[in-house]
């Protein structure tokens, strides 16, 4: 197969002696005698030769002229004499004010060229035009100037222009343009053609367009002032104190009769006066008509030589250089939507769409009281002025700034040295702009102050533009004085945070009781420290969900504007509190996990043997007769039951995760996360989405995990624990039909109790027995479950003395230092039955210490006081008996997982806004909680399962 290829040839690579045929996209050579044309795309005959015939291309023949006919007609198709010389191409030439004629009026070819003066005197006032084929009036100011068309000395010639000498500008302008971020100054040819007669129109005669182009010029070279008074900014402001005397236009000081308005003025502090003095005088809504919630922006435009080109409505993008769609760049109009655009354009695109620069003096446009259409002037603040030192319009100093009003987006021309016609050396380009929309404090009209535009441009030196780029960003931010709102955070935080100081204190108070310690040490600050990670954490949490959900609400629901969100930079301290609020739980998260793994338990069997059996001595050769031996497996079977319920909770975390992702992502409660004024959840492809906002994306997604946790939990306690499942109350139950109770501690000489002494005597019994004695349990034909006679009560905190606690520790410490066989089969005996004696020993104790065998440490049963419950701590230490409180709930969940619901799912909801707002991606967040929650879910349950053998002496390998 052949293939499509051709060479690529360009115009300028054909030569001096070759053309380009555009038949063929290549070069072809010319004939003989001719050259290149300066188009390129044909030949032309070499100078002293005259065209014979010519069809274009290289269908052209030429002939030489002879000796005394050297010259070649302007059209080239003849010979013709010269008597005042040739140029270089061989065409006649004349002096200046000199007009070449070649031709009788009748078109007849002359044999010898004229050249006739044009009288510049008093009756004609001619001069030969820029071709020099006619004579034409000469230029008005010669004729003022000199009554003549000569601007000889002491007179200014200057860009075809003649002036006074003593007209009182400097005689000289400086044509360099500083481009700072280069460090390089160089020639403009433009400002070199025009600043001086510009800066002389304009003062002499007020020429309206030579102060308009005097005016861009200053723009051009960044409103700057050098120590130079003769550059464009400083022409411009001599002719602007001068002409004090002529007047303002409307009203406004710095805008003086037949000058552009470039400045606001240089005193002290007038940038904020503009800014906030005055009130736009109209008002916006985020769901009204289309006049109140749209920014009518508009804009008069001139081109660099002063000359008005147009009213044009912002509306279609004409300050967004990144190319969209018409509907999303619409869109950074719509008051309240917060607009954030920017791309990467390439130099050579950028020189093809901006070969000549346009101005803009940028406008509101409002409607008067009257119906009048009026005009408010939007400042502009120029990030690369440099005014003097007192001006620097950088940072946050509004006194500092330097207003302007007159922007450009791309400048090709004034970076052009020596010849306008080749290529700029530099060229400056508006990589940055925001438009400012601050709201009126205290405001509920939807009340803003004057916009503001804020211009940053970039200097490229062109060196390759087919592959240099450019970074350029087009936003429209909207904000309001937040400093009121950090006032009441930061009052709220202090409040707050003083109480959970107090409660920290509290809960160190009853923690040292509960372990029967009474001297403040290290330990007691330490403990301080992790109580009080885990209330300020809450109250980090509480302020940031009551922030997020108030900016939710306020903002999204408002019709007439009252506030606005916070910006970007000032959300710093609300992802500061949130970071802080995650790291403080996580620690209380952690203290929690290992608090639960170190807890002790026993579980006391009360069943008791039935009858005697016959069991051979080992060694003595006898038999006798022996209690029969209790079973096990009843203690095995409540063990795995307390293993299971370790990490059950409230609700269900993986629907929990499930339903916060479906609600985010399918019905789109995300796009209520967005900074536009929009509180709809479905968004159109076509439409702009803008930016999202870290404060809305918590508060949403923090509000949406607290909504379904709270539905969860309702459905499980009302519905699902009622009529399907209650582990927690069944494991109760299932402890009294296998005679089994738990003594738990989980702190020093506190703890929960769960009785479950069966009301039959005998657990362990055939299905027979087990289903009569239900039966008659059911039917009331024997006594209650309680502890206490004819009560139901099961459950009980614990406050025991340091007696009782002392001997507890005696028996199981012989119990946990041989915690049992490593192997089923293969084990020491004299370690089995040191173990056994240590769980016998330990199990009779605690089943005497219930039944108050022990008076020296004997227990009372009574009710916890109203502010106990409230303040979770006790008022009375047991000093001489033991203290069990009635539980009318199951507070043993404590040492569960399921008794801290709000503290696992706060950190559930912190750890999933972190991976968020460090993220953005709702996805990633739910399945990293997910992963993290099925993390501390097998930690604690390995680690749990390893305790809970350790304490009870139950067998790891039992427990499934």
């Amino acid at each position: 197969a052949r293939g499509f290829s051709v060479p690529l040839q360009r115009p300028a690579d054909c030569g001096a002696d070759r053309y380009f045929d555009s038949s063929r996209l290549a070069c072809a050579p010319c004939g003989a005698h001719q050259r290149r044309s300066a188009g390129g795309s044909s030949c032309v005959c070499e100078p002293g030769y005259r065209m014979v015939s010519g069809n274009g291309g290289f269908s052209v023949t030429c002939e030489k002229c002879p000796e005394n006919m050297s010259g070649v007609t302007q059209d080239g198709w003849n010979c013709i004499t010269c008597p005042k010389g040739l140029t270089s191409k061989g065409n006649c030439k004349c002096p200046n004010n000199e007009i070449l004629v070649e031709r009788s009026i009748d078109g007849i070819l002359l044999n010898e060229a004229l050249c006739i003066h044009c009288n510049g005197s008093e009756q004609s006032f001619s001069a030969s035009d820029a071709s020099g084929s006619r004579c034409v009036r000469c230029e008005k100011t010669f004729i003022q100037v000199s009554n003549s068309c000569d601007c000889n000395s002491p007179n200014i010639l200057t860009g075809g222009l003649c002036f006074l000498s003593h007209e009182g500008l400097p005689a000289k302008g400086v044509a360099a343009v500083r481009f700072a971020q280069l460090g390089i100054t160089l020639t403009s040819a433009w400002f070199l053609k025009n600043l001086q007669s510009s800066a002389f129109a304009c003062w002499s005669y007020s020429n309206l367009t030579a102060c308009q182009a005097l005016g861009n010029m200053c723009v051009m070279n960044m409103n700057s002032l050098s120590s130079s008074s003769t550059d464009a900014c400083g022409l411009f402001q001599y002719i602007f104190v001068s002409t004090a005397r002529v007047g303002v236009i409307h009203s406004i000081p710095y805008w003086r009769h037949n000058l552009p308005w470039l400045y606001y003025g240089d005193q002290p502090g007038l940038a904020s006066q503009v800014l906030e003095k005055n009130h736009f005088p109209t008002t916006f809504t985020f769901k009204g008509t289309d006049k109140d919630v749209k920014l009518k922006f508009i804009a008069a435009s001139f081109d660099a030589a002063g000359n008005f080109l147009k009213w044009q409505s912002l509306e279609g993008g004409i300050l967004q250089l990144c190319p969209d769609t018409q509907t999303k760049l619409n869109a950074a109009y719509v008051f309240g939507t917060t607009y954030q655009q920017s791309c990467e354009i390439s130099v050579s695109k950028i020189l093809l769409d901006f070969a000549n620069p346009v101005f803009y003096d940028l406008f509101l446009e409002y409607n008067g009281g009257n119906g009048q259409q009026h005009l408010w002037a939007v400042p502009v603040l120029n990030l690369n002025l440099q005014y003097n030192e007192k001006f620097v319009n950088q940072g946050n100093n509004v006194n500092n700034w330097l207003l302007t009003r007159r922007f450009f987006l791309v400048d090709a021309l004034s970076g052009k040295e020596n010849d306008l016609r080749k290529p700029p050396r530099v060229i400056r380009i508006a990589s940055k702009i925001t438009i400012s929309i601050r709201l009126v404090s205290h405001t509920q009209r939807g009340t803003i102050y004057p916009p503001l535009i804020t211009v940053g441009y970039t200097d490229v030196l062109v060196q390759n533009p087919e592959t240099q780029s450019v970074m350029v960003s087009f936003a429209v931010s909207y904000e309001m004085n937040q400093s009121e709102a950090q006032v009441q955070t930061d009052i709220a935080l202090g409040v707050l945070g003083g109480l959970a100081v107090l409660w920290s204190l509290l809960k160190t108070a009853g923690w040292k009781r509960r372990t029967g310690s009474s001297i403040i040490d290290l330990q007691t600050v330490f403990k301080f420290l992790l109580f009080y990670a885990g209330d300020l954490a809450n109250v980090f949490f509480i302020i940031t969900l009551g922030t997020g959900i108030y900016w939710l609400v306020f903002f999204k629901a408002q019709q007439f504007v009252s506030v606005l969100l916070p910006l970007p930079s000032q959300e710093e301290d609300f992802v500061t509190y949130i970071a802080c609020a995650f790291s403080l739980k996580a620690l209380q998260f952690l203290h929690l996990l290992v608090s639960q793994l170190a807890v002790d338990i026993f579980f006391i069997d009360w069943e008791r043997p039935k009858g005697k059996v016959l069991k051979a001595v080992e060694g003595e050769g006898v038999i006798k007769s022996a209690a029969a031996p209790v079973s096990i497996w009843r203690t095995y079977f409540i063990a795995n039951e307390w293993n299971e319920i370790q990490t059950i909770r409230k609700i269900n975390p993986l629907f929990q995760v499930l339903a916060v992702l479906f609600f985010l992502e399918v019905v789109g409660f995300s796009n209520l996360a967005l900074m536009d004024a929009s509180s709809s959840l479905a968004r159109s492809s076509e439409s702009y989405v803008a930016p999202w906002s870290r404060i809305l994306r918590f508060g949403v997604s923090a509000a949406l995990w607290v909504v379904i946790a709270i539905l969860q939990v309702i459905f499980f306690a009302v519905i699902y624990e009622r009529f399907v499942e209650d582990k927690i109350s069944q494991f109760v139950d299932l402890c009294c039909v296998s005679n089994i109770s738990v003594f738990l501690l989980s702190h020093n000489c506190f703890g929960h109790y769960i009785h479950g002494r069966s009301v039959h005597g005998h657990a362990d019994t055939n299905m027979e027995e087990m289903n009569m004695n239900l039966k008659r349990e059911a039917e009331n034909l024997c006594s209650q479950r309680g502890l206490l006679p004819n009560t139901d009560g099961q459950t009980f905190q614990i406050s025991i003395t340091r007696k009782m606690r002392l001997h507890y520790d005696w028996i199981h410490e012989t119990l946990t230092r041989k915690r049992g066989p490593t192997r089923l089969l293969d084990s020491s005996a004299n370690t089995f039955e040191q173990s056994t004696r240590a769980y016998n020993a330990m199990n009779k104790f605690l089943s005497s210490f219930i039944d108050h065998v022990h008076k020296e440490m004997d227990y009372i049963v009574k009710d916890k006081l109203l502010l106990e419950r409230l303040l979770g701590m006790e008022f009375m230490e047991p000093i001489e008996k033991s203290i069990f409180y009635n539980d009318e709930g199951h507070s043993f969940s404590e040492a569960l997982y399921y008794g801290n619901e709000t503290t696992l799912l706060i950190f559930d909801i912190l750890f999933f806004s972190v991976v968020d707002l460090a993220s953005q991606s709702f996805v990633l967040a739910a399945i990293l909680t997910y992963l993290q929650q099925e993390i501390f879910r097998f930690i604690r349950n390995t680690l749990g399962q390893k305790n809970l053998a350790s304490k009870t002496l139950v067998d790891q390998r039992f427990l499934i």
